[in-house]
This record gives structure tokens, C-alpha cells and sequence, in this order.
């Protein structure tokens, strides 16, 4: 399992942020290898990628989701296995930092050399700076789901 960790500063305020990312379908503007993501219900989605020139199509579920704060996931079926975390801090009252952590199962020996010379993560990290260029021109986001998805196993959330 290779694991990449990135972060990135935006200048727009948290809730911009946080509601941006939670428009999936917007991913392909600013995620190198992603074609397509269709939102099936609120917590699951159909993704197209391309990696490494290998076209993929895989499910996934969010497994935790805070306004403002987080956002998990995993793949449920398709070729690719993989789980993730976004989270949203509020430096000031327009500036965030956003903190991608994806874990993910490269296959074949391509992926493999890739994720072994930092492949995956300089695409992390690009891909973080799309986003911040992205919701910075802008200034608001595309649209927003603020609902609460609590982590399997714990308690009921309060808010």
C-alpha cells in the first residue's frame, strides 16, 4: 500500500473550500487522470481514470464526512483500491489549508515504479495545486453537500 500526503493553502474561506470539494463531478477541471466521476446518491460516486495510460472504473463511498472539517472515502468495487481523507483547516477568515491523504494499492509494474519514484505523490501535489487555482479564480464554490456521515462504529454526531 503506498500512502501520499499533501497539503495546500487556498485563499478563500473554509466553508468555500470544503463546499468545493464536495462537488465530485467538478473533479476532471482540476485532477490529472480523472475523466469522469458521477454521483450516484449523496455517499457514493462512479469514477473513469486513466493511469499510466490504463483506463479505470471503480466505485467509491464516503465513509466520514464533517462540514468544514473532513471528508473519507474508499473504493467499494472496480480494478483500483484505494481510501482517502480530506481535511480542512481555517487559517483566517479567507485562507485554508486543505491536507489530502490518499492510500492506495498500485498495481501492475508500471504503478508500481511510478508510486516507488514519487510518481503518485508530485501527481498529489499537482493536483492540490489545480484545486487552489481552481477555487481561488472563482472565489465560490460550484456548489456544496454539507451533510454529516459518521465513521462506522461511532457514536451518533451531536451537531
Amino acid at each position: 500500500m503506498s500512502t501520499v500526503t499533501e497539503s495546500v493553502d487556498v485563499h478563500v474561506p473554509v466553508h468555500t473550500a470544503y463546499n468545493q470539494w464536495t462537488q465530485f463531478e467538478s473533479f476532471p477541471n482540476f485532477m490529472g487522470g480523472v475523466e469522469s466521476i458521477r454521483q450516484l446518491d449523496d455517499t457514493h460516486s462512479h469514477w473513469v481514470v486513466s493511469v499510466a495510460g490504463a483506463k479505470r472504473e471503480f466505485d467509491t463511498e464516503i465513509t466520514e464526512q464533517h462540514p468544514d472539517e473532513r471528508i473519507a472515502w474508499k473504493s467499494t468495487s472496480g480494478d483500483t483500491r484505494h481510501a482517502g481523507v480530506v481535511t480542512f483547516h481555517r487559517l483566517g477568515d479567507s485562507d485554508t489549508r486543505v491536507t489530502v491523504q490518499l492510500d492506495w494499492e498500485p498495481e501492475g509494474m508500471v504503478e508500481n515504479i511510478g508510486s516507488a519514484i514519487g510518481a503518485d505523490s508530485r501527481q498529489v501535489k499537482k493536483d492540490a495545486e489545480r484545486f487552489k487555482e481552481f477555487v481561488e479564480q472563482r472565489g465560490h464554490e460550484t456548489g456544496a453537500w454539507r451533510g454529516n456521515v459518521s465513521a462506522p462504529g461511532s457514536q451518533p454526531d451531536s451537531r
